[in-house]
C-alpha cells in the first residue's frame, strides 16, 4: 500500500471541506446549472437559478 505525506492528506481533507460547503450553499449547483444552460454568470442567470431550485422543492414530497 501507498503511503500518503501528511501535506497530501490534509490537502485531500480541505478539498473534500471545500467541496462539501459549495454543495451545502449552492455554488455548485449554481456552477452546473450554467453550464446546463450555456449561460454566464449573471444576476438574470442566477434568478433563473433560484426560480427552478424553487420550482424544484416545491414539488418535493414534505413530511412530517
Amino acid at each position: 500500500m501507498k503511503r500518503i505525506g501528511i501535506q497530501t492528506a490534509l490537502a485531500r481533507v480541505l478539498d473534500l471541506a471545500y467541496a462539501t460547503l459549495r454543495e451545502i450553499f449552492d455554488e455548485a449547483a449554481y456552477e452546473r446549472f450554467l453550464l446546463s444552460h450555456a449561460m454566464p454568470p449573471s444576476k438574470v442567470a442566477y434568478a433563473a437559478f433560484r426560480q427552478e431550485t424553487e420550482a424544484a422543492k416545491a414539488r418535493r414530497p414534505r413530511c412530517c
